[in-house]
Order: structure tokens, then C-alpha cells, then sequence
């Protein structure tokens, strides 16, 4: 199959001329051979300017859980711009998802609304720092907690070009150009996985230590899980030395389940973050946690300042989106998982018949395809020793074949993925690998 995106080519060529680089994040720029301007989206499949279409699995970075312009969704934000977008003032659809949500996640308490992931993590950041006294924040090579300053650090992938980071002999690498200096200092960069690092630094370090902030499942490198007792060793740990420990869960947050990871591991942290499905594709985001350190906002230790925060729009679409999910005992959940298991089967088994060395790891309804010699990846060091110049490659002739995938090779799959979706992206990837040369 062959495509023409002279028209995508063209816009791109309008856009820079008025918008910086010509896309809105810089994450698109690295689309092959050229970013895409779409033009609608229904179900599983996204069509662009060119009147192409494409079985979906970016799923806008991983938000639409639901898919694209699902009926509930659609409704609940009609309905809400009727009545007026956002007021600058409370009204009753704020306390009906702040309910939900904490009957939903079990280390909820209380909630607190922003607009972003990054947000997000910045609040967490900023009550953890108050309700301690403490300054520093442990964080893990290879996780990802959004691109403010203060926790933004160097993240090699195919679509996030600072994969060459430097820095001074034992400074943490910023993410970016242009980032404060003396941002990351507070930070502590450690291994993942790693019982022993991850117990001497926070035993050395306690008096300093405010925060530990992980994904609770290493999703965008390599959806790496954590290693048996991992997590609960880092519950033990900070609760003992009275270190408070954020769970990030902006990509894990409503699509491993409604309860989230920590629900699904029994983990109960004292903050959560989370975003993207949470709004089935519509910008909201959140902090959960224990009573205690929620109240700092309460109290007005911690401002919590946002125009748009828990706007009419946004809270309509998450409740319209966790509702939906919830139907029939979180039925939804099952049928994702079920179509990535048998997308995850049959990629293994099309690496095994093309003699492609590679492997996938899956975490539920979310996976990461890598073309790598090792037999296994569990950490991030193994998961740097991945060809990612093939695999974008990879992603590149995958959607000329109507298959839109992310180069970094992180898959999403949403509720509206079904078996004509499978069978059609499994036929794809055949007739990919099998011309795939390195």
C-alpha cells in the first residue's frame, strides 16, 4: 500500500511560516516523512488532510482511551459549552468528579484539579516539599513526569531529540535547552528497579529527602514492570523515614483499570498524579492523596492557582469518560486488554517467522515493541541497547500500510479496538517486517 500526504507536506510547509517548527509540541516533529495534519477521527481510525485513514494506536499520546468522537464524550461537552465552558467560579460538576475519583483510587482522601500531567507533578512536587520541610526529589532514569524545570531530565527517544544530553561531572542532564541551571539540583537521579540503590541513598539522605516520584509501571521506555516487591520495598522505605512517595500515573491512571496501578498492585502511595485517559482526549488533570497532605491547599500553606482548573468542559469530559469505562463492571477494560493480548501474540510470533530479533513487553492494554538482540528487558540500561533508528523506520512503513504507531514504539489500545482492527494491523506488520532490512 502506498500513500500520498502532499497535503499534510504543504500545511507543514504553511505552518512554519506562522507557528514555531510548525507544530504545536515538539513531539510531532519527528513523525516520517512528515508529521500528519489530521482532519477527523471515529472510533479506532484517524484520517488526514490527504483522505487518508489510519487504524489508530498514537491515540494522541495515549488520552483517548475511548477513541476518537465517542457519543458519551461528545454529549458531555456539548452539553457543558451550552451551558457556559468555564466560569472562574465553583459549580457541581467539580464535586461530582472529585467524588468519583476518590471512591475510585484508593489512596484518595482528597483531590486536587489542574489542566496538565506537568501540572500535576508540580503540585505533587510543591505539597511534598511543604509537608516535609525537605528540599530533594528522587527520581528514576527513563521515567518520564512531564517537561517543567524542576523535573524535566534528559529522556532519549525517536521523538524527544535529547537523547545526547550533557552535563557537569555528577549534575543530572537537563531535558531541554534553555532550562534553569540550577533546576535540577534538588533532583536525585537513580536507577529503577534497583532495591539497593533506591534503600542507601534514602537511608543516607533521609534528612534531605522530601519526595520519591516514580511510574509505578515504566511505560514510555520500554513498559518495564516493576520487579517483584520493588514497589512495596519503596512504600516501606518512606513510610519508615518520612519520605513521601508520588506514584505518577498520568499514562497508568484509568487504562490498567479504574482503581489505577496502585489499585491493581495493592499499593496504597501518598499521592497520585493523573491525566491523558482521565479526559478521554480533553485536557484535565489531577493529585490524589492522603488527607494530611491535601490540606496543605486547604490551609493555604501550598497556592494551587490555575484559570481553567476543574473547568465546566473538562470535568464534563471526565465524567462522561470514567463513567463510560465503569459500565458493565468495567467491561471495557477487559476488551482492551483481550485485543492487545492477541496484537502482542501475533507481533511475537511475526518477529519469530521473519527472523527479526525483538520482543515486546506489555502492560495491559499499553505495550512497547523493540528490535533488540536481549531476551529480555527489565531495566533501562538493557532498554537502551534497542535499534531505535530501525524501529522508527519500522513505524515509518507501517503507516504508509494505514497503521499510525508511535516511533518510539509505545503502543496504546483503546475500547474501540476490535478483531477488524487486529487482523488488518497484524496483516501490516507482516508485510512490514518482511521487507524490513537493517
Amino acid at each position: 500500500m502506498s500513500i500520498k500526504i502532499d497535503r499534510s507536506g504543504q500545511l507543514l510547509a504553511e505552518s512554519k511560516l506562522y507557528l514555531a517548527g510548525g507544530v504545536a509540541s515538539s513531539l510531532r516533529a519527528a513523525m516520517k516523512p512528515t508529521p500528519l495534519f489530521a482532519v477527523s477521527g471515529s472510533g479506532p481510525r484517524v484520517r488526514d488532510e490527504d483522505g487518508n485513514e489510519y487504524i489508530d494506536y498514537l491515540l494522541a499520546y495515549g488520552p483517548l482511551i475511548l477513541g476518537h468522537a465517542h457519543p458519551s464524550l461528545a454529549e458531555g461537552v456539548g452539553e457543558a459549552l451550552k451551558r457556559g465552558a468555564t466560569f472562574g467560579l465553583q459549580h457541581t460538576g467539580e464535586i461530582e468528579l472529585a467524588k468519583l475519583l476518590v471512591e475510585a483510587l484508593p489512596c484518595a482522601d482528597r483531590v486536587g484539579l489542574s489542566g496538565s500531567g506537568t501540572e500535576a507533578v508540580m503540585l505533587a512536587l510543591r505539597l511534598s516539599r511543604a509537608y516535609t520541610g525537605r528540599q530533594k526529589v528522587v527520581r528514576f532514569h527513563g521515567h518520564f513526569h512531564g517537561w517543567s524545570d524542576a523535573i524535566f531530565t534528559s529522556f532519549p527517544s525517536p521523538d524527544m531529540k535529547q537523547a545526547a544530553a550533557t552535563a557537569a561531572a555528577g549534575a543530572v542532564p537537563p531535558g531541554t535547552g534553555g532550562q534553569s541551571e540550577l533546576s535540577l539540583q534538588d533532583v536525585v537521579l537513580l536507577p529503577w528497579n534497583d532495591f539497593d540503590a533506591l534503600e542507601r541513598t534514602l537511608r543516607e539522605r533521609k534528612d534531605e529527602i522530601a519526595a520519591v516520584i516514580s511510574e509505578p509501571i515504566m511505560c514510555n521506555n520500554g513498559c518495564i514492570l516493576p520487579k517483584p516487591g520493588y514497589l512495596e520495598k519503596m512504600r516501606e522505605l518512606t513510610t519508615e523515614l518520612g519520605v513521601v512517595m508520588i506514584l505518577d500515573e498520568v499514562i497508568t491512571g484509568f487504562r490498567l483499570g479504574l482503581s489505577g496501578a496502585h489499585g491493581k498492585f495493592g499499593l496504597k502511595p501518598d499521592l497520585v498524579t493523573i491525566g491523558k485517559a482521565m479526559g478521554g482526549g480533553i485536557a484535565i488533570s489531577g493529585v490524589a492523596g492522603k488527607a494530611d497532605i491535601m490540606a496543605l491547599i486547604e490551609n493555604g500553606t501550598v497556592g494551587h492557582l490555575g484559570t481553567l482548573n476543574g473547568n465546566a468542559v473538562a470535568t464534563s469530559a471526565a465524567l462522561a469518560t470514567l463513567r463510560e469505562l465503569a459500565k458493565d463492571g468495567g467491561g471495557a477494560y477487559g476488551r482492551m486488554e483481550r485485543t492487545a493480548d492477541r496484537l502482542v501474540e501475533g507481533i511475537r510470533s511475526l518477529l519469530a517467522k521473519h527472523g527479526i530479533p525483538g520482543l515486546v513487553n506489555q502492560a495491559g492494554p499499553v505495550f512497547h515493541m523493540m528490535f533488540i538482540e536481549e531476551e529480555k528487558v527489565e531495566d533501562f540500561d538493557a532498554f537502551n541497547k534497542r535499534d531505535a533508528g530501525k524501529y522508527a523506520r519500522f513505524a515509518e512503513r507501517m503507516l504508509e500500510e494505514g497503521v499510525l504507531i508511535r516511533p518510539s514504539g509505545l503502543w496504546y489500545v483503546s475500547a474501540v479496538h476490535g478483531e477488524d482492527e487486529t487482523r488488518a494491523t497484524l496483516d501490516a506488520i507482516d508485510r512490514v517486517l518482511a521487507g524490513l532490512h537493517s
